[in-house]
């Protein structure tokens, strides 16, 4: 259960190794310890030093769990693991795939996994986390959109596609949970500097992952639907919507 100033008792991070995951993990960890269930890929060589780097910001206990985005079928399974030893307070959907842009819309292969890694997982996951919190009337996820999926543009649209999907179903997702007392944050970043994007150049408005941690978790208890960050990207994409399609594809992003 959350307590009365805010802190849950119990983190769920779906995408256990994900940085930004840990991030918020963390952050939630520096106002008080919980129990923080790490939900990671069975061969992933970074959940060790996941373990360890929540262990070290005052985790109570850190439980692995193995999760594969693309197992859907183990997905009811994985969930009622999660919820085994008790309620869940906090979910955090932060697990992605991405690739080279021009690779993905002409490699068949490639498309669909990062298709069904970014989009059909995450609804997978987001159908049964929302029941257990419905279940027990209370309860917070966190996804991890992007502001690619706002208005997707050619340079990385198959990416940007799986994002706005994404966006869409956990918008939906908090809508019909909210009479259950279920609050639901889409989170909407730039780039953020982590490995995930050390490949691509830095864009404007390029922000460290702990910046966003310490906004996602004041926006999550405050109990905001959805959010930008940094928060100027709101204003930019608002503008960017109603950029006429001759002239937008001939921007430079």
């Amino acid at each position: 259960m959350i307590n009365a100033v805010g802190n849950p008792q119990t983190i769920l991070l779906l995408g256990g190794t994900s940085e930004i995951g840990l991030a918020i993990c963390a952050e939630y960890l520096s106002k008080a310890p919980a129990r923080v269930i790490l939900a990671a890929l069975p061969n992933d060589p970074l959940r060790d030093a996941s373990v360890a780097a929540m262990k070290d910001a005052g985790a109570s206990e850190v439980d692995v769990i193995d999760f594969d985005g693309l197992d859907t079928d183990s997905h009811p399974a994985v969930i009622d693991q999660a919820w085994a030893n008790g309620d869940v307070d906090v979910a955090i959907v932060a697990f992605a795939l991405d690739g080279d842009p021009e690779e993905l819309w002409t490699d068949q292969r490639k498309a669909v996994r990062v298709a069904e890694v970014n989009y059909t997982a995450s609804v997978s996951v987001g159908v049964l986390v929302g029941t257990k919190m419905r279940e027990q009337g209370f309860g917070r996820i966190i996804a991890m959109s992007s502001v690619a999926g706002e208005r997707v543009r050619r340079s990385n649209f198959v990416y940007g596609s799986t994002k706005a999907g994404l966006d869409g179903f956990y918008l939906g997702l908090g809508e019909a949970l909210r009479e259950y007392g279920v609050r639901v944050l889409v989170v909407r970043p730039g780039m953020v500097r982590t490995k995930f994007s050390a490949h691509v150049k830095e864009a404007p408005m390029t922000v460290d992952k702990d910046y966003i941690a310490t906004v996602v978790v004041k926006a999550s208890g405050k109990g905001k639907d959805l959010i930008w960050v940094p928060g100027q990207f709101r204003y930019v994409m608002s503008a960017l919507r109603h950029v006429p399609r001759p002239i937008f594809r001939k921007l430079p992003i």
